[in-house]
């Protein structure tokens, strides 16, 4: 059995000054300009995890309910939501 993911030191430092920063910040568009930042970060990371347990796996094809749509785009067939990556990062 392997052990949970734990963040490193410098990662809970991180974490804690970007919270701190959000509650900082009373602008509302700062806010959404944060927010769409973090989605961004968020998505590419989730794109990076799958790919690289489809290279330790070995299976070209798709992992964890995701799979390419005909316009490029991931399609989570979870709940059928498109996800598009080209969101603009402030």
């Amino acid at each position: 059995m392997s052990e949970p993911l734990a963040l490193s030191l410098g990662q809970q430092f991180e974490l804690e000054r970007m919270t701190r920063m959000i509650d900082s910040t009373g602008d509302p568009q700062s806010l959404r300009g944060l927010a769409k930042q973090l989605l961004q970060a968020w998505h590419t990371q989730k794109a990076a995890t799958e790919w690289i347990m489809r290279q330790q796996l070995g299976n070209p094809g798709h992992f964890g309910g995701m799979a390419k749509s005909a316009a490029g785009t991931s399609v989570d067939s979870s709940s059928q939501t498109k996800v598009n990556g080209s969101m603009d990062v402030l």
